[in-house]
């Protein structure tokens, strides 16, 4: 068992988990969504995205393609929550909350993609 191989699919897979803790509940619902949550899943896709920069293969181009848009529209969702609560002073509205969520649910299925393409790259090379 190569140590390398369960740290890189470990943060993979733990991107996707923690993007899909943060998107279910109310999509309008601020109780829903706790900021730290969000935050946890920047952090580890942001490693994971970092992890899979030495990938030379196309797949391992598609998976940092997957985590660079992750991690854009993870990001572009914690501006919007520091906009609204800091900047505009809005607060966590029903219609700022469903944008977040959409943002990170648009994230998550780039983490779907790349925990997909990890399987499929997994079981290429049992073969």
């Amino acid at each position: 068992m190569n140590p390398a191989k369960v740290a890189f699919g470990f943060f993979i897979v733990l991107a996707m988990t923690l993007n899909f803790g943060f998107f279910i509940g109310d999509i309008d619902n601020p109780d829903h969504h706790h900021v730290y949550e969000l935050f946890a899943a920047i952090v580890v896709n942001l490693i994971a995205t970092v992890l899979k920069l030495g990938e030379r293969s196309h797949i391992g181009a598609t998976l940092l393609a997957s985590s660079l848009v992750a991690d854009l529209q993870l990001v572009a969702g914690a501006v919007i929550w520091g906009i609204a609560e800091h900047v505009s002073g809005i607060g966590l509205t029903p219609g700022v909350t469903a944008s977040i969520v959409s943002l990170a649910g648009g994230a998550m299925l780039a983490n779907i993609v790349s925990v997909v393409l990890l399987v499929i790259d997994t079981v290429m090379l049992n073969r």
